[in-house]
């Protein structure tokens, strides 16, 4: 099967426990795009530091648990950096659609204390990685797009393995666990373009029970 026909089902199968699901958030997008909107207005995303140098993309959080880094690594903190203070819960229309997608990928008792927020301008990338900082690794990755398109790299359990190249859009939800849970992913380095609603820039939301 050609996963990246123009007629784009609604399941596409990335590899056994993973899936993408072409629009899955666009129902709800309004809401979901005016919520966040608030939140990054509050919250505003930061470049973090990581042991391999400053990242290109700005990161936010919502949650029990934000993502942060620095020098000399990184890990889930209950407050915001330098400021001591709890992160904003994750909002309902962000909850309850991941929560959905989940189930959709085959995963019903999925709840997430935990959503990072990587702001990527033209330019930005995100490297091949893992995510092995969570506690529960029986509990899916929800991932969703929003704005202008970006490649994303779904891998397999070995960094050398070759990812497939998803043509992520706006609305796309990818969903990973089970036997994929622990597979190399990444985002190809974002090309200039500009979104109707979210502007030149691509937003991805990863919720995960870090906890």
């Amino acid at each position: 099967m050609d996963l990246f026909s123009a007629q784009h089902p609604d399941f596409v199968s990335l590899a056994e426990g993973a899936c993408w699901l072409p629009g899955f958030a666009l129902p709800v997008m309004d809401t979901l795009w005016s919520g966040l909107q608030q939140h990054l207005s509050a919250y505003p995303p930061q470049q973090m530091m990581t042991p391999m140098g400053l990242m290109s993309v700005r990161t936010s959080s919502m949650g029990s648990w934000g993502w942060v880094g620095n020098s000399r690594g990184y890990a889930y903190s209950a407050t915001q950096p330098g400021k001591h203070l709890p992160w904003p819960a994750i909002q309902p229309v962000i909850l309850k659609l991941a929560e959905e997608a989940a189930r959709r990928a085959g995963y019903p008792d999925f709840v997430p204390d935990s959503c990072l927020i990587n702001v990527y301008a033209p330019g930005s990338k995100m490297g091949l990685h893992q995510d092995k900082d969570e506690m529960d690794f029986t509990q899916p990755i929800v991932s969703l797009s929003l704005g202008i398109p970006a490649t994303f790299l779904f891998g397999g359990a070995k960094r050398t393995d070759k990812p497939v190249k998803i043509p992520l859009q706006h609305g796309d939800v990818v969903v990973w666990g089970g036997a994929s849970r622990r597979f190399y992913h990444g985002v190809l380095q974002v090309k200039t373009n500009i979104h109707p609603l979210v502007g030149a820039q691509r937003i991805n939301l990863t919720l995960r029970k870090a906890r």
